[in-house]
């Protein structure tokens, strides 16, 4: 079975992308069976995973979390009208920079006007997707690939920025040695078409799972 390019991973379509791994990649092969009878866990809120992905974009795990935290004890925020009800100064005072919250109230604007969940985008391609969403300021490549991936399910994408991506490639492939984009792709090119349970596997290995909105 061949992955479609804008269907959400299946529990049938996990199995068969672990048999075609296992069978691409040695590394691969070892870490599927730690991980045997789990699987990436999508979360239903595409604006809360987005309005996450800008709250920790460029910090530190720790600095990331700590503002995650303050943000989402405001009441409201993590919906798009609930967002676009909060004031300016509320935001500030969670020590939310100025640039953060002019992308967030962007986004909320975008979702108000034409509200998404994630069976609008059954008929977009994965570049069709990033299109939209790169079109929003504060949404870099990034922010769209976790979207594909830990919302829309999408089975083939590569995150190739990724730091804990590059961490696990560089740990399992290349003995902690530095890794380049161009190293990442090369390792990825077994993983096609599901890239995005590679990266899953790689990603689980550093206990590491970005934008996966329900761990803590």
């Amino acid at each position: 079975m061949v992955a479609i390019a804008n269907k959400p991973l299946s529990a049938d379509d996990w199995a068969t992308a672990c048999k075609h791994l296992a069978r691409k990649d040695r590394v691969l092969r070892r870490l599927i069976p730690e991980y045997a009878g789990q699987l990436l866990s999508r979360d239903a809120d595409g604006f809360a995973l987005l309005v996450r992905s800008i709250v920790w974009q460029q910090l530190s795990l720790a600095s990331a979390q700590q503002l995650w935290k303050r943000y989402q004890a405001l009441p409201g925020a993590c919906t798009a009208k609930g967002l676009l009800a909060t004031s300016d100064e509320a935001l500030a005072a969670i020590r939310l920079p100025q640039r953060k919250i002019s992308y967030l109230k962007d986004l909320a604007h975008w979702f108000a006007q034409s509200p998404k969940d994630a069976l609008s985008w059954v008929s977009e391609s994965d570049d069709a997707v990033a299109e939209q969403l790169l079109a929003l300021r504060g949404l870099g490549r990034w922010n769209v690939e976790m979207f594909l991936i830990f919302h829309l399910g999408r089975p083939n994408v590569l995150p190739i920025d990724d730091a804990a991506l590059q961490a696990g490639i560089s740990e399992h492939y290349f003995s902690g040695d530095p890794v380049s984009r161009s190293d990442v792709r090369e390792v990825a090119q077994a993983w096609q078409p599901w890239s995005s349970v590679g990266a899953w596997l790689i990603w689980r290995s550093q206990n590491a799972m970005p934008m996966a909105l329900n761990t803590d």
